[in-house]
This record gives C-alpha cells, structure tokens and sequence, in this order.
C-alpha cells in the first residue's frame, strides 16, 4: 500500500561515466595542439635578425643549433658579461664544438648524417673572434652545412 517509504532511506543513485571517455580524449587532443615544446633553454641574450634571404628546411631534425651571445643576467655573475657558447642547454667553450657535432651526427639516423646542417645563432653585440674560432672548429669536425645568422649593427 505504500508508495511512499517514510524511513527516509534513499539509494545513492549510480554515476553515469558513459561520456568520460570521450571528455578525456577531446582534453587530451586540446593540449596536444596546445603545447609547443621547447627543445632547449635560452642562457644567453640573442636578438633575433632580419632576414635577408629565405630557406627552407625539409627536416628541422637535422638542425642543430649553437647560439653565441651575452649570458642572461642571472647568469652574469657566474659566467661575466662576455659572450659565451650555448650548446643544447650548457655553456661550453669553443674547444667542446668538435666533440658536441660528432656527438650530434652520431644521434642522427646514418642516412641522415650527410644532410646535417648547423646553425649559428649569433647576437650582433658579439666580437667576430669567437665566431670565427666557432666555424674554424666546425670546419675540423667536417660539418660541411653552415647556417649563420647574427644581427646587422645599425
């Protein structure tokens, strides 16, 4: 006779979880084309330079990059306001530019190595002493494809 229970007791009803899988996905595929990742951390100062002329890269893979630049400044105390050789995400200095290229050509696939390209990101407060010691090293490590770029002073 009862259609109502007067003790009060309720069931928690169930979580429908149906639609979780498709939410999960659509936030997932949102970061992923969100996100940009960033391969190595500036530690020195570079303005970046007008170009003057256009190239295109097929793989940027097989670019490795050495910047030249004053240090940032929270870096100037250890390091002095001179420029400095940036290599992946460590100072080095022009001696480490060999065994950094070998090492680089070595992670690359064998088919690859010969389109290997190197670019100097250099920033135009830079003394042209260590830029030309940087491409002097390159030259003995057999990089065979430079890149440079640096600012124009003005």
């Amino acid at each position: 006779m009862g259609k109502f229970n007067k003790t009060g007791k309720r069931g928690m009803p169930e979580l429908n979880t149906s639609s979780l899988p498709d939410l999960i996905f659509t936030m997932l595929f949102f970061f992923m084309i969100v996100t940009s990742m960033r391969e190595v951390t500036l530690k020195v100062q570079f303005q970046v330079p007008q170009g003057t002329e256009l190239e295109k890269l097929e793989k940027k893979s097989l670019v490795s990059f050495i910047y030249i630049g004053k240090p940032l400044p929270e870096f100037q105390k250890k390091m002095g306001a001179e420029s400095r050789i940036q290599l992946n995400d460590k100072f080095a200095e022009v001696s480490e530019v060999q065994d950094y290229i070998t090492q680089e050509r070595l992670n690359m696939k064998e088919e690859d190595q010969p389109f290997m390209t190197v670019s100097l990101k250099v920033d135009k407060d830079t003394r042209m002493g260590i830029v030309t010691d940087v491409k002097q090293a390159l030259r003995q490590a057999y990089a065979l494809k430079i890149n440079y770029s640096a600012t124009q002073r003005q």
